[in-house]
C-alpha cells in the first residue's frame, strides 16, 4: 500500500503512564560531536510558542559517569543521567563518538527499558550505532551516514540498512543520516507530533526548508569502510574504479582476488555489506553522475565512458538509483548550478529517453543489451534468457525487508528507492510509469523488501 509524506506509522506500544509524550530526553555521551549533540537541543530546548511551535519540556541526559567532551575540547555538564529517561516519551540519541567502541551497558539497558514502556527511540547519525547495539534496530529499516552504512550492515545483519535515506520512520523507533539530515528527522517529528504548519513555523526560526528533498545518493563518493585497506581485497577494489570505464564483471574480479565467484561475494559481502555486483553498479552510475555534471558528452559516449554495455543499461539502472533519467538528470542539475569549467566543445545532441514505448520484462532485455554467449544470436538469447528468467533479477545496494510483525509501516525520505538491478553489469531498464519531472521529490514506499544479490 502506497503512503504519502503525511502517513505516520502507528507505535506498537503504549506509552507507560509515569512517561509524557511532551518530554523529550536526549542521551549524550562524551566525545560525541557537537554540531550533531546540539541539534535536538535547539529543536526540543527552546521555546518558540510565540512562532506558533508547541513546546516540549527537554532533559538533557548523560549517557555515562564521566567527563562530557566533545569536539573543539569543549566539556559539558548534564542537568540529568541516566534515570531521567523514565520520563521521557521521545529519547534521543544524537551520536556516538566512535562506530568500533561499544556503548556503555547501562544506556544501553536504559534504552531498552524507555522502548518497551513506550518511548520513541531516535538515532541521529552514528547514534544508529547505540539503537543497533541494543537490539532495537533488529529486523527493522534504518539509515545511517552513509560513509557508515556498510559497517552498521556489516556489524549488524539483522538490521535492514539503506544508505540512501536521509532518515527512516520505522514507527517508534526512528533514525537519520549524518550531520544536517538531524535536522531533517528532528522537523519530521514536530510534524508527526503537531502538523505541519508547526513544522514549516520551526522551520522558518531555524532558516531551513521544511522539508527536503532527495536522499543520501547525491553524496556517495567512491568509499570504503576503513577496515577493508588491509585486506587483500583492497588491491582489487583499487583496480575496478580505476577502470570503470572498462566493461568487465565480478568473475574478473574474482579472477583477480584468485578466489572462486562464491568465496569472493561472500568475502566482499563480509566487508563491505553489499553484494559486489551490486556495488559495482552503483559505481558505474556515480561516475557517470560525475560525468553529467562535469562534462558534455553525450548519454551515449557517458554509458561507454562508465562500462556500461548500452546507453539502455545506464538509463535503466539511473533511473532506478537516483529516480530520473540520465538527461533529466543533467539538466536538472545544469538548472541548479550553472556550468563552469566544462571543455568548451560545442555540446553534443542527445537523443532523448524513450518512454512512450511499452516495457517488457527483464529477461528479454537482458537479451536486449547484449548478455548473450558469444557468437549467439540476439533471438536465441532472448530463447534463453526466458528460460532463466527465474534469475534475472538483482537487488539494489541495500533495501527493507517486507512487512514484520510487531511493527508499524515505516515512512522514508528519499529521492531514489531502487527497483531490482538486471542479473547483470550492462542490464536494466526504465521504470513503467515514472515521470521524467520527479528528480528529488520524496518517495514514500509502502513495502518492504528483503535484501538479495
Amino acid at each position: 500500500m502506497s503512503q504519502d509524506s503525511t502517513t505516520v506509522p502507528e507505535t506498537t506500544r503504549k506509552l507507560s503512564g509515569r512517561r509524557r509524550r511532551e518530554i523529550v530526553a536526549v542521551l549524550l555521551f562524551s566525545g560525541g560531536p557537537i554540531f550533531e549533540s546540539s541539534i535536538p537541543l535547539s529543536v526540543f530546548g527552546i521555546d518558540r510558542q510565540d512562532a506558533g511551535v508547541p513546546r516540549y519540556r527537554l532533559l538533557v541526559c548523560a549517557g555515562e559517569d564521566v567527563p562530557l567532551r566533545t569536539t573543539g575540547g569543549l566539556e559539558l555538564t548534564a542537568p540529568y543521567g541516566l534515570e531521567a529517561l523514565s520520563r521521557a516519551g521521545t529519547v534521543v540519541v544524537p551520536a556516538w563518538r566512535s562506530i568500533t567502541q561499544p556503548p556503555p551497558t547501562a544506556a544501553l539497558d536504559a534504552l531498552r527499558r524507555a522502548h518497551e514502556e513506550g518511548a520513541r527511540i531516535v538515532g541521529l547519525c552514528t547514534g544508529a550505532f547505540v539503537l543497533a547495539a541494543a537490539g532495537l534496530l533488529d529486523g527493522r529499516p534504518a539509515t545511517t551516514h552513509w560513509m557508515y552504512a556498510p559497517t552498521l550492515a556489516k556489524r549488524y545483519p539483522s538490521v535492514h540498512v539503506d544508505p540512501r535515506e536521509l532518515f527512516v520512520d520505522d514507527g517508534d523507533v526512528l533514525t537519520s543520516a549524518g550531520t544536517a539530515a538531524g535536522i531533517d528527522l528532528c522537523l519530521h517529528i514536530v510534524r508527526t507530533d503537531h502538523g505541519a504548519d508547526a513544522a514549516g513555523a520551526l522551520a522558518r526560526r531555524l532558516v531551513v526548508p521544511p522539508r527536503r528533498s532527495g536522499g543520501q545518493e547525491r553524496y556517495l563518493d567512491r568509499s570504503l569502510p576503513e577496515e577493508i585497506g588491509a585486506d587483500p581485497l583492497a588491491e582489487v577494489v583499487a583496480w575496478a574504479l580505476e577502470h570503470l570505464h572498462e566493461q568487465f564483471d565480478v568473475e574478473t574480479l574474482a579472477a583477480r582476488a584468485y578466489m572462486s565467484r562464491r568465496t569472493f561475494d561472500r568475502r566482499f559481502r563480509s566487508l563491505t555489506g553489499s553484494a559486489p555486483l551490486q556495488w559495482l553498479i552503483t559505481q558505474r552510475v556515480l561516475q557517470a553522475q560525475r560525468l553529467l555534471e562535469t562534462s558534455d558528452y553525450s548519454v551515449d559516449e557517458v554509458a561507454g565512458r562508465c562500462g556500461f554495455r548500452s546507453p539502455v543499461a545506464l538509463r535503466g539502472h539511473f533511473r532506478r538509483q537516483l529516480g530520473s533519467s540520465p538527461a533529466a538528470y543533467r539538466a536538472a542539475y545544469r538548472a541548479r548550478r550553472p556550468q563552469s569549467g566544462v571543455a568548451d566543445r560545442p555540446e553534443r545532441s542527445e537523443r532523448p529517453d524513450r518512454t512512450d514505448r511499452p516495457e517488457r520484462s527483464d529477461r528479454f532485455e537482458r537479451a536486449e543489451l547484449g548478455e548473450q554467449r558469444s557468437g549467439e544470436p540476439a533471438v536465441m538469447a532472448m530463447r534463453r534468457t526466458a528460460l532463466a528468467g527465474a534469475h534475472a533479477v538483482a537487488g539494489p545496494i541495500m533495501t527493507t525487508p517486507p512487512p514484520h510483525s510487531g511493527h508499524g509501516g515505516h515512512i522514508t525520505q528519499s529521492a531514489s528507492h531502487g527497483g531490482h538491478g538486471g542479473g547483470h553489469l550492462g542490464s536494466g531498464g526504465p521504470d513503467p510509469g515514472k515521470p521524467e519531472s520527479d528528480l528529488y521529490t520524496p518517495r514514500l514506499p509502502g513495502q518492504r523488501e528483503r535484501p538479495v544479490g
